[in-house]
């Protein structure tokens, strides 16, 4: 039974997911290496679940393993220039043959459905052609990179017109020029370039890796563009997840609104990222999905869930709905995909100049990533527009928190008279003060 409330206590939470999701274009690149994991097979029921949700998928696929065994195999040397695979006419025979290979395989595996469900006989339709215009990548730095080519462009309407027509599109890593010639593509350039031209919702492309890690092996959930750049600047990654890096970053400053890096050996990662609050590997946005802005009355609600716990343990003084309600404005809240997971609020005393800093809030779920720290450089910056010169607050469990920021102990007679008034002696709160 208790599986059961957590099937229910999970469909409930992913549905506004579902509902958001629901005739979105997501472009997903599956490397060469995802189509030897053993978790493809669930790879390839994800994306006839996320079709039946009626969400349009372009899937760009790689090859890159499957041609290094072509290659070898015919004891030809592979070579590799700056991320590209120097393309020699007399190898090009056996990169298409690589390659189609891998197309056959995925199209074979997508026709199946969902086997054994309701949803074997779906008819998934998968749609593959000349839909990527490419050119040579010529030589550079005196290197001749042969039919190694990069795209033009994507005919984003024939793409559409399938996407309409409830098919999936798959583009392969190889591209056609106007005179008939076929380019080697890399296949996040095409992964990236679909995505910016169809002006895709999504880029997700499949690694090997969970995601991007930091410097303690913690995952990023989450990494703005500039965090990107420092990363990338670091030099510390392998070249598979630097060029998925790099490809999410290109794509996200060219206006694509999110991309994702996930795990194809993760089985049910492609869900879990799109259709829980936290996701699974690293989600690259040019700006945070997490918005810090003032309180409306409709977050009333979520702030209840959030500061009754606090309140229940003493750290918060117990505030009504109808108080919350009648001090809404002073509040600011942090919302992450829909739900309040931090707040904070600011009283003016506006004759002292001075502020008060109270109900600071985040969610347990939430601590550790400066959630704290937004907060109170919105309340301070919200305090000098308002003309105020410090900010008070009174406390009695997180004190060393606010000195660590600037604030330092005071006595009760630096208030102003009216909260000195009000001051509750049987809380014995500590009272800091900051100049702004």
């Amino acid at each position: 039974m208790s599986d059961e409330l957590n099937y229910v206590d999970w469909f409930r939470h992913s549905s506004p997911y579902i509902n958001a999701h629901r005739g979105k274009t997501l472009v997903i690149l599956i490397p060469g290496e995802a189509f030897e994991s053993a978790n493809f097979s669930n790879i390839i029921h994800d994306l006839a679940l996320l079709d039946s949700l009626g969400i349009r998928l372009v899937l760009v696929q790689g090859a890159r393993p499957q041609i290094d065994r072509v290659l070898q195999e015919r004891q030809l040397l592979s070579r590799i220039e700056d991320g590209f695979r120097v393309t020699p006419y007399d190898q090009l025979n056996d990169i298409i043959q690589a390659s189609a290979a891998v197309r056959v395989q995925l199209e074979a595996q997508l026709s199946m459905g969902l086997s054994n469900t309701p949803m074997a006989n779906a008819g998934l339709r998968v749609c593959s052609g000349n839909y990527v215009v490419a050119r040579p990548l010529g030589v550079v730095d005196g290197i001749d990179y042969g039919h190694t080519g990069e795209v033009r462009r994507i005919d984003r309407d024939a793409i559409f017109r399938l996407l309409e027509d409830d098919n999936m599109v798959l583009l392969p890593h190889l591209g056609f020029s106007p005179t008939g010639e076929v380019f080697n593509l890399k296949a996040e350039d095409v992964a990236t370039q679909a995505a910016i031209q169809l002006k895709a919702d999504k880029l997700i492309i499949l690694t090997e890796d969970e995601g991007i890690f930091d410097h303690n092996d913690q995952l990023f959930s989450e990494l703005l563009a500039h965090q990107a750049d420092t990363i990338l600047a670091q030099n510390g990654l392998t070249p598979i997840t630097r060029d998925a890096l790099e490809a999410c970053l290109m794509a996200v400053r060219a206006e694509v609104p999110r991309a994702h890096i996930i795990s194809f050996n993760e089985n049910g990662g492609l869900l879990s990222e799109l259709f829980t609050r936290d996701g699974s590997g690293t989600m690259i946005d040019e700006d945070s999905y997490e918005r810090l802005r003032l309180a409306t009355i409709e977050d009333v609600g979520g702030m209840m869930q959030l500061l009754a716990p606090l309140e229940e343990k003493g750290i918060l003084v117990r505030r009504s709905r109808e108080l919350l309600e009648n001090e809404i404005e002073q509040f600011i809240v942090i919302e992450r995909d829909g739900a309040i997971v931090a707040c904070a609020a600011l009283y003016p005393f506006e004759q002292e100049r001075a502020g008060e800093l109270a109900c600071v809030a985040v969610s347990p779920e939430y601590r550790g990533s400066n959630r704290g720290e937004r907060l109170l450089k919105g309340i301070e910056a919200e305090a000098r527009q308002k003309g105020l010169e410090s900010l008070f607050l009174l406390t009695t469990r997180t004190a060393h928190w606010f000195i660590e920021r600037g604030f330092k102990e005071t006595t009760l007679a630096s208030l102003p008279a009216k909260k000195q008034a009000l001051y509750n002696y049987q809380r014995n709160s500590k009272i800091f003060l900051k100049q702004l």
